[in-house]
Parts: structure tokens; sequence; C-alpha cells
């Protein structure tokens, strides 16, 4: 039976599908041309992360995972020194092109660094220096962990302020009461429903309009509200 070959992997994800995910993308191939890139839409706190999910479950010993940074693998600090000490022990080698201090391959090195036993009653001493050495890396990893997490927690917080700052202070938080957001799609939309509505210069009914533009059931409803206020 063959064995499985080796694959690399980049990961990209954004918390918003509004947000672009092209410099992930770019500063991965940029560094490793051949990984074959995988990329998702979710928040960092999501446990529903499918391709996540997929190629986590996926990998096996001798795939690289690449990620621009600690924070897109995950921005929980738990969650994300778990799913770094299964994959490491599973064997798939992580790299982190802003973090590089925490790729996998530095973790190995640091626990190959260990000093050799001697037989003598020194071991005891050289074990101890051991054990510190190797939970020195692994904090170094948590820690990288911990400041994604905090980052997402300072952002909310700021934005959260920042926006109590502007209430205060008597600015207007998002459009006005009774403010229409104007569109290239609402305008095609409406002129969709005046001309085929029956209520306007058309012959058909709601549904079928509704087919025709392709809006859901209370964008249409809203739009022929705003109509009718319009030619009233």
């Amino acid at each position: 039976m063959e064995s499985k070959a080796m694959c690399m992997y980049g990961y990209c994800r954004i918390s918003q599908k509004k947000q672009s995910i092209d410099r992930q993308i770019r500063n991965i191939k940029s560094a490793y041309p051949s990984a074959m890139i995988i990329t998702e839409a979710y928040t960092g706190t999501s446990i529903d992360r499918k391709e996540w999910n997929k190629l986590f479950k996926s990998a096996r010993s001798g795939d690289t995972i690449i990620f621009d940074s600690v924070s897109r693998m995950s921005r929980n600090a738990d969650d994300g020194f778990t799913a770094y000490e299964q994959l490491f022990n599973r064997g798939v080698e992580l790299v982190f092109l802003k973090e590089p201090h925490i790729n996998t391959a530095t973790f190995k090195t640091a626990m190959e660094k260990a000093l050799p036993m001697t037989g003598t009653s020194i071991d005891y001493i050289l074990d101890g220096i051991n054990k510190y050495l190797l939970a020195l890396a692994k904090e170094q990893i948590i820690i990288a962990f911990a400041q994604a997490e905090k980052e997402v927690s300072d952002l909310h917080q700021r934005t959260k302020e920042g926006i109590e700052t502007a209430r205060l202070n008597g600015k207007q938080i998002g459009l006005p009461a009774g403010t229409k957001l104007t569109t290239k799609k609402s305008i095609a939309s409406k002129e969709q429903i005046l001309k085929h509505s029956k209520e306007f210069n058309g012959m058909l009914d709601d549904t079928d309009v509704m087919k025709i533009t392709g809006l859901s059931r209370n964008t249409y409803y809203k739009y022929k509200k705003e109509l009718k206020a319009e030619h009233s």
C-alpha cells in the first residue's frame, strides 16, 4: 500500500466576508509558492470552521500547514495550544510567518537540545534543566496564542468605547432613523418592481416579482413600501 504523499497547505482566514484575504495568500505564496491555499471566512472564536476542521483531521505526519500569523490558526489561547500540540505530536509541521519562534521546527529543536544523561547523581539536575527548557518552549507558544486572543479582546473593547464616546458627544451612530440607503442594486430592483408589479406598471403579483428580482421577502416589501411613498 502506497504511503500518502506529503502535502503543504496555506491556511488563510478572515473574520468577515467583506474583508480581503489577498494579503495572507500573497504572503504565504511568496514564502511557499507550492502551498495549496485553503481559505475561510469565520470569526476567530467560531468553533464551526469547516475548512479548518477538515484540514485538521486530514493532516498527516510529514504535512506542513502555513499561517500568515498565529491568530489565523486560533485566537483562543487554550484551543490554539491544544491544536498545536495535537498536530505536533502527529508529525505535522506548523509554520507561522509572523511568529517564526513558535514554528514546530523551532519547538522540535528545543526538545532535541536536551542535555544528555551521565548515569551519575548529576542526572537529577540535568533532568530538571531539560524539563525547564521544554516548559519554557511551551510557554512561548502559549504566550503567542494568548497575545492573539488579547488583541481581539482589546479591539472589541476599543470599538465599544469609541461608539460610546461618539454617542456621548452627540454623534450619529449608523444611519438616522428613516434614512434610506440607496445602492445600485436597490435602484435596479426598484425599477424591476415598478415595471412588473401589478400595483405599479406591470401585471405580476408579488411572488413572481420577488422571483424576478431575487429579493428576500423583507427587502422586497421594504422597497415596495418606499416606492409607494415616492409615488403617492
